[in-house]
């Protein structure tokens, strides 16, 4: 006896149809799993059979043989329990075969034949309606995540007894409800209404989110630098429903959804403490999770206290700037995890963070060289902006009227203007920002005109500007030039180009 069911795995963020088959046989009773198995995997000979059992079906006391095909992927994770389940009471007739076609059934058993649920059900019900399946069935814990794709059923049950009893038409369980996309606003408590002075930092700031580009604040402790960075998620437009799938795919994937919700609706603010290793940043680990530069996707990484961060970690940081993706390579293949980010940093001058004020500041010169040399010179050039954040004095704190500063609302329309025309420039070539131009596309987006070119000519000579520098100074100004809604680059874009970047090169 003979029958199949289908269920999923998982690849980096990307899903797979698994074929479950069941061979129900004469001979010595015995149960094995076959298909390149992990050690969790191959675990749920037990927890299959004593479920089973324990759901009052009695477990075939013959030569039972269950293959998890294709054979040459390594299947992860606990979520082809019911699978298993599933397709043996199939072979044994305990199920209408009817009732398993066009359906794909992932989830753990406990061992009292409750089902748990699992990580990555998101990617797998995306797959499963790609592949034109009628309908997924999922544990209870896993159907407000699984019911945010449209245009296929999701059925969540309990256990092995109330999925027995659907398939068999003893009863019948409504599909959930489609939970409808709703962007949600971002935090109030963050604002940049609360922010006061800081002027330039809040120019700063706006070009940086307008074009995406990865800004660097320099300055002693309290002046406000994280306060700062933690309202930069509130001026970025809100993430569109493809975006939310996509970020939420990465958090399925690591068991880090919402169960409630289900679905991520506001941009990743991730800052990870400095002890944190290159593994936790990049991704990876035995059993293979995203790292911190794929939890900030679509969102921003801030690193606060840069310096202090571990070498490994800020130098692996290079590859996932330049192409916003982390690939990570097993022996068994290579898992791409998705990592377009805005990457904010914050750092005090020196060691003890008084720098320049010499009647404070305590460091020698060399401390204070070999603090800044904790950052590398090629990760350095992959910070477009640097700003230096003051300490602001007491009519700076207090002397604003309410009122007075701009909201974080004010600042997101000029920033969603500005984006939109990038976007309308790049058209399907794929970049959404001027940060992300190939030299190419530099060469045909940031076209001076004569005079232009005659200043940046002699600011190039003159400042001594590296061909890396130069062409980061470009992209800034074509976003300066898109926020001002001006045609072509002017002087006075790249004059507040040159000065926001200069500072990197510390």
């Amino acid at each position: 006896m003979f029958d199949y069911v289908l269920s999923g795995g998982t690849l980096g963020i990307e899903s797979y149809i698994v074929r479950v088959e069941a061979d129900v046989s004469e001979g010595m009773p015995m149960f094995e799993l076959v298909g390149y198995l992990g050690v969790e995997v191959r675990e749920a000979k037990e927890r299959v059979r004593t479920a089973m059992k324990n759901s009052g079906l009695s477990f075939p006391m013959k030569h039972v043989t269950v293959n998890l095909a294709p054979a040459d992927i390594r299947k992860h994770k606990t979520g082809y329990d019911l699978a298993m389940a599933v397709a043996i009471m199939a072979a044994t007739g305990t199920v209408r075969q009817d009732r398993i076609r066009d359906s794909l059934f992932a989830g753990e058993l406990a061992l009292n034949g409750e089902l748990i649920g699992v990580e990555g059900i998101l990617p797998i019900v995306l797959t499963a309606k790609n592949e034109g399946l009628k309908r997924c069935i999922v544990p209870a814990d896993n159907a407000s995540e699984a019911a945010v794709v449209e245009g296929i059923d999701i059925i969540a049950v309990k256990s092995i007894g109330e999925l027995l009893d659907y398939l068999n038409l003893v009863s019948d369980i409504t599909p959930e409800k489609c939970i409808s996309f709703e962007n949600d606003e971002p935090s109030g408590k963050n604002d940049f209404r609360y922010i006061n002075g800081q002027k330039l930092i809040r120019r700063g700031v706006e070009i940086a989110v307008s074009g995406m580009h990865n800004l660097l604040m320099v300055g002693p402790p309290g002046a406000g630098k994280t306060m700062i960075a933690k309202c930069i998620p509130t001026i970025m437009p809100k993430l569109s429903k493809d975006e939310c799938l996509e970020v939420s795919r990465i958090y399925s994937v690591a068991g880090k959804l919402d169960r409630e919700n289900g679905l991520i609706t506001q941009r990743p603010f991730i800052s990870p403490h400095h002890t944190i290793t290159d593994i936790g940043m990049i991704g990876g680990g035995a059993k293979l999770k995203p790292g911190a530069v794929s939890y900030a996707h679509r969102g921003v990484l801030f690193l606060d206290e840069l310096p202090e961060f571990g070498r490994a970690s800020l130098e692996a940081l290079r590859q996932p700037l330049e192409d916003g993706v982390v690939t990570i390579e097993r022996n068994q293949g290579s898992y791409v995890y998705p990592a377009d980010f805005m990457l904010v940093g914050a750092m005090n001058p020196c060691p003890c963070g008084m720098y320049p004020d010499r009647n404070r500041c305590t460091c020698s010169k060399a401390s204070i060289d070999r603090y800044l040399n904790r950052l590398s010179r090629p990760l350095l050039d992959r910070i477009d902006i640097c700003l230096s954040v003051n300490r602001l004095g007491f009519d700076d704190m207090f002397g604003q009227a309410e009122g007075e500063n701009e909201s974080s609302g004010d600042i997101r329309e000029r920033v969603e203007a500005a984006r939109y025309r990038q976007k309308k420039r790049f058209g399907l070539s794929g970049i959404l920002f001027n940060s992300r131009m190939s030299p190419e596309m530099i060469k045909r987006y940031c076209v001076l005109p004569e005079r232009e070119e005659a200043f940046f000519r002699q600011a190039l000579q003159s400042l001594d500007i590296s061909a890396r520098s130069c062409h980061k100074i470009l992209k800034l100004a074509r976003t300066i030039a898109d926020m001002n809604a001006e045609e072509n680059i002017t002087v006075r874009a790249l004059t507040e180009a040159i000065h926001l970047n200069s500072r990197v090169n510390m």
